[in-house]
């Protein structure tokens, strides 16, 4: 296990503090909002993508399930349209422990990629994909009776990719520009033209 000492400690929880509250607040401001939950946003994945990458998936896993829980406390509505006990829990599992704990898992291709930009954004597409995944199959459980003639397949997909599918590509593009303009590897995060 890796052994920090305090200020690394603290600026480790500084840094997920403030990626945490960037994140909650990006996603507050919503491009665009579905009705039943799901929305297209400026970034809000990003953040946790970020530290994932900075501090590893252990950390970065941990961050993210701090996120979810966020989420979910600000999603607390979307649980007055489903009943159940089992539904409940694909709720709160598929829509957002899952969903955006694996946010924290994006930087999973930092020693394996070598190309900070790539490694960063593959992780982003990765991640972003695993989420859709945990809605749809949220969509095809509990939303099921909102379908409204379509296939429930259909409607999870359409549904739920008419704002994911955004949201991966703004995360995307996001991870592009982050990874290409500082070094995230460095105590300090520095533009790469200051690397040494």
């Amino acid at each position: 296990m890796e052994k920090l000492t305090k200020k690394q400690k603290t600026r480790r929880l500084a840094e997920s503090a403030i990626m945490l509250a960037l994140s909650t607040i990006l996603a507050e401001f919503a491009v665009f909002k579905l009705p039943y939950g799901g929305s297209v946003t400026l970034f809000s994945q990003l953040p946790m993508v970020v530290i994932s990458y900075r501090y590893g998936v252990k950390w970065g896993a941990f961050t993210g399930l701090v996120m979810a829980v966020i989420q979910m406390l600000f999603g607390l509505e979307n649980f007055t349209w489903v009943s159940g006990i089992v539904a409940y829990l694909i709720l709160i599992f598929a829509d957002y422990i899952v969903a955006f704990g694996v946010l924290g898992l994006g930087g999973m291709f930092k020693n394996k990629i070598k190309n900070q930009a790539v490694s960063l954004t593959l992780g982003s597409i990765v991640v972003s994909l695993v989420r859709y995944v945990c809605h749809f199959i949220s969509g095809v459980t509990i939303w099921s009776s909102y379908a409204e003639g379509a296939s429930v397949w259909e409607y999870s997909l359409t549904y739920n990719g008419s704002y994911m599918i955004p949201e991966l590509i703004i995360t995307a593009v996001g991870a592009v520009i982050v990874g290409s303009v500082f070094d995230l590897s460095s105590p300090e995060i520095k533009t790469l033209k200051h690397k040494k």
